[in-house]
């Protein structure tokens, strides 16, 4: 997916190639700034650049002061003040102050905690990067549950460690080609998903209905099993067919995908949940299932039924426990 950075592996391939690195990551904010925090620039020995903490307002001089901490092999906290003008420049309505710690690859950040991370990165696995000025680097998988939930890397209570989240990019996986689908897809990318289409009828998921798009024309099951399903995964199943959804359903319910949404009236789901309890599964698995799909919003059509499933994903992904 596009929309997935690769700053530090950026960082690290700077670093194996002799060219020295460093990461330098936004780790407070304050007002309307550019870039929240977690944001991260990776700055090469030879100034080479990539990602941001700013928007464009303050990277020359983070990149002056990286280059320094690179030569000297130490980390450097740095505190900017973006002025209102330099944040209408960058289309923000006033400016802000951001906090960005800058490290070195190798002096700083261990290297094999980088390579650690970018492996982590590469299997979906979400971690969360831990670091302070007086903090020693390390990874953790446990722990930080709100933080990963919320996306939402900051400092711990003693305002010292540091804790940057990386979860793996969001996945919408969608059973059934239908019009629904058609609203659904577009703006779940827009809100940052990474969209899967799979339904075996070609008649219904083409090149010509959803253009661009990644389409499987397998049977669900099989589909959402060789596509993978995971904390940072969404499903949502739309063709109204027991034969098409309940395969992938019952894949999902033995997943930890977060979501699982599923098309269809009050009566379609008790039938549903009858066919579900027939084949062992247990009422708390069932209850994981939003049916009918979608916020209860009065949605009139295609669209409306779209906005309703997107804003039920997004409260689950948010606010759930």
């Amino acid at each position: 997916m596009d929309r997935f950075d690769d700053i530090p592996e950026t960082a690290l391939r700077w670093h194996s190639e002799g060219k020295g690195a460093a990461l330098a990551t936004v780790v407070q904010t304050w007002g309307s700034a550019p870039r929240r925090v977690g944001s991260q620039l990776a700055i090469s020995g030879a100034g080479e650049i990539a990602g941001s903490v700013s928007g464009g307002c303050v990277e020359g001089a983070v990149v002056a002061e990286a280059l320094d901490a690179i030569e000297e092999s130490k980390p450097v906290m740095l505190e900017y003040g973006v002025s209102d003008d330099d944040a209408f420049a960058v289309g923000l309505a006033c400016g802000g102050t951001i906090r960005v710690l800058v490290e070195p690859v190798g002096a700083v950040m261990p290297v094999p905690v980088l390579e650690e991370l970018v492996a982590a990165r590469a299997a979906r696995e979400p971690v969360a990067y831990v670091t302070g000025m007086q903090t020693k680097q390390r990874l953790d998988r446990q722990g930080h549950e709100a933080r990963f939930r919320m996306d939402r890397s900051g400092f711990e209570e003693d305002g010292e460690t540091f804790v940057g989240i990386h979860n793996p990019p969001l996945r919408l996986i969608i059973v059934g080609a239908v019009h629904i689908a058609q609203a659904l897809v577009p703006m779940a990318r827009i809100a940052g998903y990474d969209p899967l289409l799979i339904d075996p009828r070609d008649s219904f998921a083409s090149e010509d209905r959803f253009s661009g798009e990644t389409i499987l024309n397998d049977w669900p099951d099989e589909g959402v099993q060789a596509y993978g399903l995971d904390t940072r995964t969404a499903l949502v199943l739309l063709t109204h067919d027991p034969k098409l959804d309940d395969p992938a359903l019952e894949q999902a319910l033995a997943s930890e995908v977060f979501y699982i949404g599923a098309l269809g009236s009050t009566r379609t789901h008790a039938r549903r949940v009858e066919r579900l309890t027939a084949k062992g599964f247990t009422a708390d698995q069932i209850a994981r299932i939003h049916g009918p799909v979608g916020l209860d919003i009065g949605a009139a059509g295609p669209a409306e039924i779209a906005v309703s499933i997107l804003a039920q994903m997004t409260d689950v992904l948010r606010k759930a426990t």
